[in-house]
């Protein structure tokens, strides 16, 4: 997958998931245009998508699983070090996989600074000192910390996911058969972590006050148990990458949990009303633009984990007390519905 670009870009490298990897393409766009830089990116094969038509992305480097594996990645990490000598790293993953590679690395190796540290001690301690030191910077920021100092406000780094017309096109059609003029409003009932996801009957419940508020709306996403299989409105299972990013374009609104697909909606510029449980804004993983908004309780037992990994010892009371009625009096609240 090539694009046009300069003679030397630099070398971008983040594995993750899909939202680790969208949350990097704003960070990419704010330093193409205002330095002029472009980028190689390496990444997953199922994110290399995401960075389709993406202005400042000159190649990308998709990696399939076996090659990110134990002798294997010695192998391909040496091989990329060859290639892209004398290129500049850029390092957005900090794990043992970019490790080995920028230790063979023959060039410049740039860091984003993870705070892991600092994420330890608020997870164990829940102390405001360390919570306000994380909220400070969100995740693009602190991608933008591995070239330049101190990073643009975080509304200015939000993921550009660039559609083309064709594909949105494709997705009005997809839309207009489910409309007639009304409001429509995305949603993404699933997450990878159970913790993380509002409950099913809550979900259900919003999409009756939705329907009884004359408001449309649809459901993206990828899950084993799609929420309303085979409605008309449920599109789980039936998009790919770009195709979701595309229906979420059409929306005024995505209501979801703590989600890849939360980025990609910050990506096509649809505000985001997102319910965070488990995890917590400090993380740095949050919606952040200009109508986006964080939907949460406080207890004293949140953050329980980074990602949301850990069981409820608690009721689940984080996710469950975000009612249906609560989550549709915000939406209202977060654009004109």
């Amino acid at each position: 997958m090539s694009f046009s670009g300069n003679t030397n870009p630099k070398v971008v490298f983040r594995l993750g998931h899909m939202g680790d990897v969208a949350l990097t393409t704003g960070v990419l766009s704010h330093w193409h245009e205002n330095n002029g830089d472009t980028f190689i990116f390496i990444t997953r094969a199922a994110n290399a998508p995401l960075l389709a038509n993406h202005p400042a992305v000159t190649e990308v480097i998709a990696l399939e699983n076996p090659e990110l594996k134990g002798a294997a990645w010695f192998t391909k990490a040496r091989t990329l070090a060859a290639t892209y000598k004398r290129h500049t790293l850029l390092d957005l993953h900090g794990t043992l996989r970019s490790r080995i590679l920028s230790v063979v690395w023959k060039g410049k190796v740039r860091r984003y600074p993870k705070f892991g540290i600092t994420r330890r001690l608020y997870d164990r301690t829940h102390k405001e000192l360390f919570r306000t030191t994380l909220e400070a910077v969100s995740v693009p920021q602190r991608y933008f910390m591995a070239q330049d100092g101190k990073p643009p406000v975080a509304e200015s780094l939000v993921p550009q996911i660039y559609l083309t017309d064709i594909e949105r096109a494709e997705a009005s059609i997809r839309i207009d058969t489910i409309t007639n003029g009304k409001p429509i409003v995305a949603l993404h009932p699933y997450a990878t972590h159970q913790s993380k996801q509002w409950p099913r009957e809550h979900w259900l419940a919003l999409t009756a006050l939705l329907a009884s508020a004359g408001i449309n709306w649809f459901i993206v996403g990828r899950d084993d148990k799609p929420l309303l299989d085979n409605h008309e409105r449920d599109f789980t299972n039936a998009t790919n990458l770009r195709e979701t990013c595309a229906l979420m374009d059409r929306a005024e609104l995505l209501i979801t949990g703590d989600s890849g697909p939360m980025h990609l909606a910050c990506g096509v510029g649809t505000p985001v009303l997102a319910m965070f449980g488990p995890t917590v804004k400090a993380w740095g993983f949050y919606p952040a633009g200009p109508k986006d908004r964080v939907l949460e309780t406080n207890l004293e037992c949140r953050p329980c984990s980074l990602h949301g990994s850990k069981s409820c010892t608690s009721g689940f009371e984080c996710m469950i007390s975000l009612t249906p009625e609560k989550v549709m009096k915000a939406a209202k609240a977060s654009v004109p519905l």
